[in-house]
């Protein structure tokens, strides 16, 4: 098969929404459709890690196809009619994803939104549970946005610094707004995590006509969401984030497709440690206990967003007054929001 080629034949279909929103289900659902081909690995994160913006376009072309086209598409045939990855980082790159306009000008973006009240509790205990994060309480990983704004207390284990900062996971209003002025907000279909718990089958039929795809019979629209945590921290940090001299071998399967040599072929000593890994994580794997939100802590989450969820519901048009545990002004048609 030979390397895929930047075609403006296919178009592609960019899952940009924030962490721990339904970016998931909806690459789930994308990859049972036989018109899309999904990417390897569902987050590439190819254009929030390298800023392309300075290139010219042969350039540009050249290193997606050998770089980007290659690593992570290989598998596809031609014969689907988008192709389709879902990097949460791309919302908080935006300016980022300009060159994508100029190698697939009908590009679309697909953003999953979600009431940060939720999300970052969530958002939290998966980067404990992947071994970015190493603070068990969310209080107290809460309290160190400043020191890690500044630099400090990352843990050697975090594969991006910004994962961690809460703050600017929770800011949707001012991320979304930057992402509609960079790519135009009619490339963009919004999907509240809201509506695709409580009517998947009708957010996958608005997410097919957005596409123009007919909606696939058959999809599982079950959603993908995991409770999990783990019996020992230090053990799922080596296992998901182990240190640069044991990452060749310990690695898991998604930061190897990003990070390996390509055509590298895998000797059956990695093969027999990918094995051990596996079962060391399923072992270590137990199911998460919900825990209620620290009462200060949901306050500050409260006043830090309020502004940022009243922005939102402008730029998406959209009535979040339920958010936050309500905001009568993030009602684009209230009283509230008239006078504001």
């Amino acid at each position: 098969m030979t390397a895929p080629k930047v075609s403006s034949k296919t178009d592609f279909v960019f899952i940009v929404g924030a962490p721990r929103c339904g970016t998931t289900s909806l690459a789930s659902h994308l990859r049972q459709h036989p018109r899309v081909c999904f990417s390897s690995v569902k987050e590439p994160m190819f254009f929030a890690q390298h800023d392309l913006r300075g290139l010219g376009d042969e350039a540009l072309r050249e290193r997606v196809e050998k770089e980007y086209l290659k690593r992570f598409f290989n598998h596809c045939d031609g014969s689907h009619l988008l192709r389709a990855e879902g990097s949460v980082t791309y919302l908080y790159a935006a300016e980022q994803l300009r060159p994508i306009l100029r190698l697939w000008p009908n590009a679309r973006f697909i953003v999953a939104l979600r009431d940060p009240l939720a999300m970052l509790p969530s958002l939290h205990a998966r980067l404990l549970y992947t071994g970015d994060e190493n603070i068990n309480d969310f209080k107290k990983a809460w309290a160190k946005i400043p020191e890690r704004a500044a630099g400090r207390s990352i843990p050697r284990s975090a594969i991006d610094p910004r994962f961690l900062r809460y703050d600017e996971a929770g800011a949707l209003g001012s991320r979304v707004k930057q992402l509609f002025d960079a790519v135009g907000r009619e490339r963009c279909h919004v999907v509240l995590f809201d509506d695709l718990v409580a009517d998947p089958k009708g957010s996958y039929d608005q997410l097919c006509a957005f596409l123009g795809l007919e909606p696939w019979p058959g999809t599982q629209l079950k959603a993908k969401r995991k409770h999990e945590t783990f019996r020992f921290g230090w053990l799922q940090r080596l296992l998901k984030r182990p240190p640069k001299s044991v990452r060749t071998v310990l690695a898991g399967e998604q930061f190897r497709q990003r990070e390996k040599k390509l055509d590298a072929k895998e000797s059956r000593t990695v093969n027999t440690i990918l094995k051990v890994r596996k079962r060391l994580l399923d072992w270590n794997k137990v199911k998460a206990k919900r825990e209620q939100l620290d009462p200060g802590v949901r306050q500050e989450i409260i006043d830090r967003f309020r502004d940022e969820i009243i922005l939102l519901s402008r730029v998406i048009d959209r009535d979040l007054s339920h958010w936050l545990g309500g905001v009568p002004e993030a009602d684009p048609g209230s009283t509230e929001a008239r006078r504001a």
